[in-house]
């Protein structure tokens, strides 16, 4: 059983339901349906898989985030001995980031590139995680266009990792992202 936020898009959905998962979308945003999911665990006796983290509930969430570093492998891989300079990395909640980055700190060490990371302006949890140098909340509605990155808190768990390897954090605006979105690699 998949939980989803409200914003997440009709195609993503379907997408994810036409490889066999059963969706449970919530009227809320991430954070509402991380909540949601643990109270129905809770009362169903089921295990929840995530990759944030909270009170209690650390080492699925680091099973996790050690599995979006074979993103980082793969790409180290394809690169062909190329080397990255800057790496930019989606926020949410820390956990991709977190995997990507600790897996290429741990491989280059000091000649790792320079990471960044970017989230939603409204859903800024790690960019105020990094003003205040411990996990916090996010400032703004957290509703974003960027549906999975629109999240309120920062996992406790990836912040350990993202503290001491991120060199910027930054925000984007939905209207940036939705042009980016438009671009014609073709032409670029």
């Amino acid at each position: 059983m998949l939980f989803r936020s409200a914003k997440v898009s009709a195609e993503r959905e379907q997408a994810i339901a036409a490889q066999g998962a059963e969706i449970v979308r919530i009227a809320g945003n991430y954070d509402d349906s991380v909540a949601e999911a643990a109270r129905l665990a809770a009362e169903h006796g089921w295990q929840v898989v995530s990759d944030t983290s909270y009170a209690g509930y650390e080492e699925i969430p680091r099973d996790v985030m050690q599995g979006y570093g074979v993103l980082a492998a793969e790409a180290v891989e394809q690169s062909a001995g190329g080397r990255f300079t800057h790496v930019f990395l989606q926020g949410g909640v820390g956990g991709l980031a977190a995997g990507v980055a600790s897996y290429l700190w741990e491989l280059y060490g000091a000649a790792r590139p320079a990471f960044i990371v970017v989230e939603p302006q409204q859903a800024d949890c790690l960019y105020q995680s990094a003003r205040t140098g411990a996990p916090a909340k996010a400032t703004g509605t957290v509703d974003s266009v960027m549906a999975g990155l629109a999240c309120g808190e920062t996992s406790p768990l990836a912040w350990r990792f993202l503290r001491p390897c991120v060199d910027w954090f930054m925000t984007i605006e939905d209207a940036a992202a939705v042009a980016a979105m438009r671009i014609d690699r073709k032409s670029t």
